[in-house]
């Protein structure tokens, strides 16, 4: 007995949460993503079909296969993928399920997908990004690219958020996630003094610290001499 999923025909696309690579055309006229994992090798547009990354002539998303674009339900799950090392440089997607999809217990797999929004995570400095730059890497024909303050972009190859989301097209709307200290800040006002004094020692003694191997560079001999 084969069993049938059951059908869903909701009013509205699903939505989903996903990480995922930017990514700008060699010539620098086009924008997109590519998948952390699976379907790193199949960069995809704002609104894009999926296909099979095995090369099968099924059509995705088949329910022996594992193609499809992927996303979760919940936002929380697709941030929790940012913590990871490879992929701190991964921007944050919102999307809509489109076509033909199966629903798991934590997400979608589907056959089509429009990407709503891309939260670009803070520079690696931790401050604000304000563009996207070259990360390094890439695929064939484009560039990989990373969240990027100001200070940090320096003569890499870099678009604004702005003019990323203005290559993408389709009404993609690119937004800058706050810096990391924004989260440090709202984390010590709920602190009391107790947790206050215990934080504060610790500066001290990381001061201390510091003090004390700039005396040491300081003695004669300690700091290399001339050459």
């Amino acid at each position: 007995m084969r069993f049938r999923l059951p059908e869903e025909r909701p009013a509205e696309p699903p939505t989903g949460y996903k990480i995922a690579y930017p990514v700008l055309s060699h010539d620098g006229t086009r924008a997109g993503f590519t998948g952390v994992s699976l379907g790193g090798a199949l960069p995809y547009g704002v609104v894009a079909d999926a296909a099979c990354v095995y090369g099968l002539r099924h059509r995705p998303p088949h329910r022996r296969c594992d193609c499809g674009f992927h996303c979760v339900h919940d936002r929380a799950a697709a941030e929790a993928l940012l913590c990871t090392a490879e992929h701190r440089a991964a921007v944050l997607l919102e999307v809509a399920v489109l076509g033909a999809y199966i629903r798991f217990e934590r997400g979608f797999r589907s056959a089509r997908q429009r990407v709503r929004t891309a939260t670009v995570g803070p520079c690696a400095c931790g401050a604000p990004a304000v563009a996207l730059a070259d990360a390094g890497w890439g695929r064939p024909g484009r560039r990989v690219l990373a969240p990027s303050c100001a200070a940090c972009v320096r003569a890499r190859t870099s678009v604004s958020l702005a003019s990323f989301a203005r290559l993408a097209g389709d009404g993609l709307g690119v937004l800058a996630a706050p810096a990391v200290r924004a989260g440090a800040d709202a984390f010590a006002g709920s602190l009391g003094v107790p947790e206050l004094t215990a934080e504060a020692a610790l500066l001290q003694a990381r001061l201390d610290w510091f003090q004390t191997q700039l005396a040491r560079l300081g003695e004669p001999g300690a700091g290399g001499g001339e050459q």
